[in-house]
């Protein structure tokens, strides 16, 4: 059964073939695509400390909220992360939200971003947030199902200034 862990050397090869695939793939957030792997392979801790940078305890750059990344694991592979915002600020009210969540291409398909959700909003209730925001492009179909079947309630569609797609916001009930 999968589970979110946090960052950890001991998914270091799982992970870097996940990043490797998903840019070969061209598919993946923003930050996985734009990853600069040589670097990260080389200093994997330095890496997995920068995970860490955003959490509750540590000092926030201007225009920051807290969050914490943690890792979909199962049977010690790596399938993909979320990324859990403690709080909103104005740029992640518009779009961002709570919640952001990836699955390596090659794991898509099977449940896993249904499980990372539902993982991910029981730790948004141990945080004691009462409601989360979730976003995603219109035409991410897959995006969209898991959202609603993890119980959100449609906001309205949006286009958002310098991003390429409307976007659909949703609100989940914790």
């Amino acid at each position: 059964m999968p589970e979110l862990l946090w960052p950890s050397e001991r998914y270091k090869d799982s992970f870097l073939n996940a990043a490797r695939e998903a840019q070969e793939a061209g598919s993946g957030l923003g930050d996985t695509l734009a990853l600069n792997l040589p670097a990260v392979t080389a200093d994997f801790a330095a890496y997995l400390s920068s995970l860490r940078q955003y959490e509750p305890g540590q000092p926030l750059p201007e225009g920051y909220v807290h969050s914490e990344t943690l890792w979909l694991v199962e049977g010690g592979e790596y399938l993909g992360r979320v990324n859990l915002r403690h709080t909103l600020n104005a740029r992640l009210r518009e779009f961002g939200g709570h919640i952001g969540y990836e699955i390596q291409p090659s794991a898509r398909g099977r449940g896993y971003a249904t499980q990372a959700l539902h993982l991910a909003l029981e730790r948004a209730r141990d945080l004691g947030l009462e409601r989360v925001l979730l976003t995603c492009d219109v035409v991410n179909l897959g995006s969209r199902r898991v959202i609603e079947k993890g119980g959100g309630v449609l906001e309205g569609e949006f286009t958002v200034p310098g991003h390429t797609e409307p976007i659909r916001r949703y609100w989940i009930p914790l």
